[in-house]
């Protein structure tokens, strides 16, 4: 099964970290499930053409944070995330995007009245409060 992670070239991030965050987006939200089989990592290193060092970085990290398992001979898998982490990881991934946002917002010198009327005007954009008031979803 391929694995929908698209990498570019020409970002300033570097290629495990745009895989990893990426690949850790796709277990958090449950569009890879848990138990779910990976690619092996000479097979996702061809598909997403890098390194297979890359890969096994990607692998080990996650593995770390208890997304991944690998069993020796038969693969590397998605492991059990449960609602609380989930919950968690969702909360720390937006919130790292958020901050990186206001740290723009200061080096161009935003005042806190632009940044507040941004962030209102987008949150109305995306989560407009006429199109559904019960449930404000993507």
């Amino acid at each position: 099964m391929p694995i929908p992670i698209k990498v570019a070239a020409d970002s300033p991030e570097p290629m495990y970290h745009q895989i990893e965050v990426q690949l850790r987006g796709l277990i958090v939200s449950g569009q890879l499930a848990e138990g779910t089989l990976l690619p092996s990592i000479r097979e996702m290193a061809t598909d997403l053409n890098c390194s297979v060092i890359t890969i096994r970085r990607v692998y080990q990290d996650l593995e770390n944070e208890g997304l991944l398992r690998t069993r020796q001979g038969t693969g590397t898998f998605v492991a059990a995330v449960s609602v609380q982490d989930r919950q968690g990881y969702r909360t720390e991934a937006v919130k790292e995007a958020v901050q990186a946002a206001f740290e723009t917002a200061k080096r161009v010198q935003f005042t806190r009245e632009e940044m507040q009327q941004l962030l209102d005007e987008t949150i109305e954009e995306w989560y407009p409060a006429a199109a559904n008031p019960e449930k404000e979803d993507l």
